[in-house]
C-alpha cells in the first residue's frame, strides 16, 4: 500500500476558470459547466513566452503555478493521454502539404514540452517527468510521483491536462470533454491512499478518469477503483 497528503490542488477549464468553483462542480459535476472558450491568462510568463504557447501548454502552466507558487521547488511530473495533439496534427499537415515546418512548433509538440517551458521559466533544475498511459494517465503521474516520495522526495506536483481530440482523430474520443487542467502539490502522508488491485475492474465513473482522480484528491469522493488500483481517502 502507499499514500500520500494533498498540500494543496488547483484546477482550470474554460466554464471553470476560478479554482475556488472546482469543490461545488466536484461534489455535483455537470460537463456543460466545464464548457467556454476562455484560456488562461497565465501571467506568470513573459508575453513573448506566453503567445508562443497553445491553450494545453497554458492550461497545464497555470495550474502547476497557481499550486506550487513561485517559490517552492522540487520534483514534477505532467501527465496527458494525447498531449499536445493538435499541434503535432497541424505540424503533420504542413508536412504533407510540402511546407517548411518551424522549428519552435515541433519543439512545443514533444510530449514534455510543458515540462520543459516550466522548469526553464522557473530556473528549476528538479527532477521533471512527462507521464502518457491512456486513459489511466492521471492515475500514472500520482503512481509515479508516489515512486519519488518514497525516493526522498519531500514533496511531488503532478500536473494533468487533457483536451479534446482534433480532426481527424476526433472519432476516437472517449469522453467529449473540452480542455482541463488540473495539479496537486502531495507529500509523505496518510490521507489518500492507494493499493494494487489488479483483479478489480475499474469502477463506471460519470467523470472522465482525469477528473475522477481530480475529485478524490479534492476530497469529493471517499474512494475510487480505477487502472489497477483500490483509491481510498481518509481524514
Amino acid at each position: 500500500m502507499s499514500s500520500f497528503r494533498v498540500c494543496r490542488w488547483s484546477a482550470w477549464a474554460p466554464g471553470l476558470p476560478d479554482p475556488g468553483l472546482w469543490p461545488a462542480w466536484l461534489s455535483s459535476p455537470d460537463p456543460r459547466g466545464l464548457d467556454g472558450d476562455a484560456v488562461p491568462a497565465l501571467n506568470e510568463l513573459p508575453p513573448m513566452t506566453r503567445r508562443r504557447i497553445d491553450p494545453l501548454g497554458r492550461a497545464a502552466l497555470q495550474v502547476a503555478f497557481w499550486t506550487q507558487g513561485g517559490s517552492a521547488t522540487g520534483p514534477v511530473v505532467f501527465s496527458s493521454r494525447w498531449g499536445e495533439i493538435a499541434r503535432s496534427v497541424s505540424l503533420l499537415r504542413q508536412l504533407a502539404g510540402g511546407e517548411p515546418l518551424s522549428p519552435t512548433a515541433f519543439s512545443l509538440s514533444v510530449h514534455n514540452a510543458s515540462s520543459a517551458l516550466y522548469s526553464i521559466a522557473r530556473g528549476d533544475t528538479a527532477n521533471y517527468a512527462a507521464v502518457s498511459a491512456g486513459a489511466g494517465s492521471a492515475a500514472a503521474g500520482v503512481c509515479e510521483a508516489l515512486g519519488l516520495l518514497a525516493d526522498g522526495a519531500p514533496q511531488v506536483l503532478v500536473v494533468s491536462v487533457e483536451s479534446p481530440l482534433p480532426d481527424p482523430y476526433r472519432a476516437f474520443e472517449a469522453d467529449g470533454l473540452p480542455l482541463r487542467a488540473w495539479a496537486a502539490l502531495i507529500e509523505p502522508g496518510d490521507e489518500v491512499r492507494l493499493e494494487a488491485a489488479p483483479q478489480m475492474p475499474s469502477a463506471p465513473s460519470a467523470l472522465p478518469s482525469d477528473l475522477a482522480v481530480l475529485q478524490l484528491i479534492a476530497g469529493c469522493a471517499s474512494g475510487l477503483h480505477q487502472s489497477g488500483w483500490r483509491w481510498s481517502r481518509h481524514a
